[in-house]
């Protein structure tokens, strides 16, 4: 089944949008230039804003998020904390918090939509912007977030179901390392509504790696019908290599997100490809638009249109563009 290619109007939104980011703040960038930075600009005290996000410690995905938020900040003189949570209750109390402590912006993801409605609600009516990013694409708006920056899931789930079909894959098991994470779940559901194949999901604990490898290991070796694994994150494709050699299956192996280990293993062919939603630019864009939108009443798409970062398939042609970008730490 082939799906009809997303609209293009909000990847040239994403285009033009940088470009005003650039040209707003480019001469203001740190280390030289003519016109003040955000904090002097305003000639008084720095411009203060929270990332908040449902990250696990030690996740190199959410690295590369606070890394391209890390760089917005110091460009634009904002002083940045970032937090995070896996618990929907957790992220929620660190909303809170950064509202006691009366930040300029708040920069959230909405893993768990439901838990995170007070705390942004409560946010707003302090006089709080919010913007969203990575997850809650179908949820920002009605959330009352005034920017969204990430991937349409469920379009990426459907890019990957039609490149199945274009691999002649039979059975894919869509593997979920977080139960209830809507981004996760919106992908695999677009991957099963656009393969011509079997889909099943398998719901494994994404905070212990080694339950992972067993787990799947364990369904390798129990259905070898299994031609195809599909992964939510770059650690866990590579725990999916490792456990299709163990049960000695002819799986291949396909994910969403990059890693620089990643990278590797789709040079050497131990990873068919890779869907990079730009986590990096995520964080960049999320503070930028907030330090825009103090600055200067910007609102990126609009405040209707979400900004995309992704879908881009990162495949053996053309991971050599991507590689010195990962080997760098910032793809």
């Amino acid at each position: 089944m082939k799906t009809p290619p997303p609209s293009p109007v909000p990847t040239r939104v994403a285009a033009l949008s940088a470009a005003a980011c650039l040209l707003l703040a480019g001469c203001s960038a740190v280390g030289g230039g003519d016109e003040p930075s955000g904090a002097d600009a305003a000639g008084g005290a720095r411009m203060k804003v929270a990332l908040i996000t449902h990250g696990g410690e030690g996740d190199a995905f959410w690295e590369l998020v606070r890394k391209g938020a890390r760089v917005a900040a110091a460009k634009d003189g904002v002083e940045l904390s970032y937090a995070d949570d896996n618990d929907p209750a957790g992220q929620a109390s660190l909303v809170r918090d950064a509202i006691r402590q009366k930040v300029d912006g708040i920069a959230v993801t909405l893993a768990k939509p439901a838990a995170m409605a007070g705390p942004v609600a409560e946010a707003r009516a302090a006089g709080i912007p919010v913007v969203g990013l990575n997850s809650g694409i179908d949820e920002w708006k009605s959330a009352g977030l005034l920017e969204y920056f990430g991937q349409d899931e469920s379009v990426a789930g459907r890019a990957v179901g039609d490149k199945l079909d274009d691999l002649k894959a039979k059975h894919a098991l869509c593997v979920i390392h977080e139960r209830g994470n809507v981004a996760l779940e919106a992908r695999c559901a677009g991957v099963k509504k656009a393969f011509d194949g079997e889909t099943e999901n398998l719901y494994v604990d994404g905070t212990d790696m080694d339950a992972v490898t067993a787990t799947v290991e364990a369904r390798l070796a129990q259905d070898r019908g299994i031609d195809e694994v599909v992964t939510m994150g770059a650690q866990f494709a590579l725990a999916a290599v490792k456990s299709a050699d163990q049960a000695r299956s002819k799986a291949r192996i396909a994910t969403f997100d990059l890693n620089p280990d990643l990278v590797k293993a789709v040079q050497g062919g131990d990873v068919q490809f890779a869907v990079d939603q730009q986590p990096y630019l995520q964080g960049y864009l999320a503070v930028d638009s907030l330090w825009l939108y103090h600055k200067n009443g910007n609102t990126l798409g609009g405040g209707e249109a979400p900004v995309l970062t992704g879908p881009a398939f990162v495949t053996k042609a053309n991971v050599a563009s991507v590689a010195k970008f990962a080997a760098n730490g910032t793809r």
